[in-house]
This record gives structure tokens, C-alpha cells and sequence, in this order.
């Protein structure tokens, strides 16, 4: 029985990823590559919907990649590869983009968030279309599933819509994929503002645990948390958000559950209770620094990867273009 296809992707839009990436999307990305036929891709042509410099989004992919290998991804067990290196992405987006009504494209969050943060006039038609460019990441593939949080399951919705409106007017031609969405991901927020999602876009630096970060920074950043009034480790998120996140993040990082935790730091008061989170960011992401630093130290090792991965993308990519430009009725190329 052939294993479901899994598609997903990450933006290189920093120079590390943080502990809410690396929870919500690349550790579920890890496990999925035992159960499932996964292609993940580095989404460079989405980063380019706001404005990027060159240089730095050059770097940045090979660093989002190399993180990507660094935390577990196996090359000869996932398809890793860089959008633009399969230029079947935007082919198959415009199409999509001539099935997609005005209103429908507008309801879009990605759009109304961003635009609302930098103005709708700064807005580039780039991010209006973003929904439809990532669900041409989707269908291209033929997946059946996409691990997604909450807040995303919206485009998967549109995904599956423009996929149905494809089949309906042209023939049987895309899987419908069915959103993905592990129940064990916590929501993991800002260190400073314990109320709020923990965000490369909208947190402090403060407020964010970074992947690559140095053991020093780290621990700092637990141990200068914002808590919360009184000294007793409890979860509670409505009273307790701050100590509520911290025990998340041990709970997630050791595999302890919570109600284990809460008992082994009753009495203790804050201090030894932030000193343990701290060590438990600093073991999980120590290794994957290495790994990765490594890995960046030789870029012909790393570029050879993802060229494998992009020529295996490409395949499958080819053969689902070649049916879409067939059933849209494009002359085809002599």
C-alpha cells in the first residue's frame, strides 16, 4: 500500500528558525518522513511577496535547508528542495490564479493580516496571491495531506476548492488534500508577552528562542522570562500564561508531561524551575547548531542535496504540469 504524500514548506525569511517552528512544524516534519512520502521545500518564492534583499535570501535559504537536514529530515527518506528550483510552481500557480475570483482571493488572512500591519497600499499583488501560489505548492504534488496549525487551515480550504473547480471544469486532475493537524503541537508563545504567538514578525528578540542561538543567549532569555506574581509552578493559563509557556516548552522539549512537572517543582518557587527549561532548550538545540554549522561549512555538499531533491520534486511536478497544460488546451511543445 503506498504511503499518503505529505507537503509542506518554510520560509526563509530569518536567519534561524525558533522553538515555535521548530515544535509546530519541523519536528512533526521529522516523524511524518517514517510514516509518510514527504517533499518539504523551502518557500523562497513566497518570502519574496514583502520586500528581501538578495544576498539575504540567498544565505537564508541554504541556512532554512541546512536546519532542515540538521534537525532529522533524511534526504533519502524526504524530498527536500528549494521552490524556485522547480519552476512548475509558478506555471501552475497562474493557472490557479485565472480560476480564483477577486472577493474569494481578498478573505484570504495572510493578506488582511500583513496588509493591515503594513498598509494596504504597500501591499504587493505578490502577497495578495500568496494563498494561490502555496496552493499550487499543494496540488502539484499530489498530496494528500499538509500539516498545518489552525490559523492556516483556511488555505487549505482555498487548496482544495481551486483544486475541485480544476477537476470540475477540466477532468479528474488533482488529489484533494485533507489538512494535517497533530494534536500534540502546543502553541508556543512570546517569551515578553506571554499572551501572544511567538513570531519572527511581530516578537521582541527577547521574546524568542532561536534554533541557532548560542547556550549563553538561551538560558538568559529563559531565565528573564516574564513570569507571573506569586513564586508557584502552575499551569494556568488564564492567571499563569507566563509559567504556563515555560512548562509547555519543558513538557514539549522532555516529553514530561505537565501535571509531572507542576509536582516535581512544588515548593521550589521560579528559579530551579527556569534553570531546567533553559537546559532543556539548550540540549535539544546545541546539537542541531552543530549539525548545521557543519553542514554550511560546505555549501558544494549542501547545494549536491538539494539539487537531488529538486530533481526528484521535479518529476512529479513534470507529470502533473503536462496533464494541466493538456486539459487547459495549451499547444503543446515541439
Amino acid at each position: 500500500m503506498a504511503r499518503p504524500r505529505v507537503l509542506s514548506g518554510i520560509q526563509p525569511t530569518a536567519d534561524s528558525f525558533h522553538l515555535g517552528n521548530y515544535l509546530g512544524a519541523v519536528r512533526q516534519w521529522v516523524a511524518m518522513q517514517e510514516t509518510h512520502d514527504a517533499f518539504y521545500c523551502v518557500v523562497d518564492l513566497h518570502a519574496i511577496t514583502v520586500p528581501t534583499e538578495p544576498d539575504a535570501l540567498r544565505r537564508r535559504s541554504r541556512v532554512a535547508a541546512a536546519q532542515l537536514f540538521a534537525c532529522g529530515l533524511d534526504p533519502e527518506q524526504s524530498t527536500v528542495f528549494v521552490q524556485s528550483h522547480v519552476r512548475e510552481h509558478t506555471e501552475l500557480a497562474w493557472v490557479l490564479i485565472c480560476l480564483t475570483g477577486m472577493g474569494e482571493a481578498a478573505r484570504m488572512t495572510q493578506f488582511k493580516d500583513k496588509a493591515a500591519k503594513f498598509g494596504e497600499s504597500a501591499a504587493s499583488v505578490g502577497l495578495f496571491t500568496y494563498p494561490i501560489l502555496q496552493a499550487a505548492d499543494i496540488l502539484l504534488y499530489q498530496a494528500n495531506q499538509v500539516p498545518v496549525g489552525v490559523d492556516q487551515k483556511q488555505h487549505v480550504e482555498l487548496t482544495r476548492d481551486l483544486g475541485q473547480r480544476f477537476n470540475h471544469r477540466f477532468g479528474e486532475t488533482f488529489t484533494l488534500p485533507e489538512p494535517f493537524i497533530p494534536k500534540e503541537v502546543e502553541k508556543i508563545t512570546d517569551l515578553q508577552n506571554p499572551t501572544a504567538k511567538m513570531s519572527k514578525s511581530s516578537s521582541s528578540p527577547a521574546g524568542i528562542l532561536d534554533v541557532l542561538e548560542q547556550p549563553g543567549p538561551l538560558r538568559k532569555k529563559v531565565m528573564r522570562a516574564v513570569t507571573d506574581t506569586g513564586s508557584e509552578v502552575l499551569f494556568d493559563e488564564e492567571n499563569k500564561p507566563g509559567v504556563s509557556n515555560l512548562l509547555r516548552i519543558q513538557s514539549a522539549l522532555t516529553g514530561t508531561p505537565i501535571p509531572d512537572l507542576v509536582a516535581r517543582y512544588e515548593g521550589q518557587g521560579y528559579g530551579t524551575f527556569k534553570k531546567d527549561v533553559a537546559e532543556a532548550v539548550v540540549e535539544t538545540f546545541a546539537p542541531i547548531r552543530e549539525r548545521t554549522e557543519k553542514l554550511l561549512s560546505d555549501e558544494k555538499e549542501l547545494d549536491r542535496l538539494l539539487a537531488i531533491g529538486a530533481e526528484r520534486a521535479s518529476e512529479v511536478a513534470r507529470r502533473t504540469m503536462a496533464t494541466v497544460r493538456e486539459r487547459v488546451g495549451f499547444l503543446p511543445k515541439l
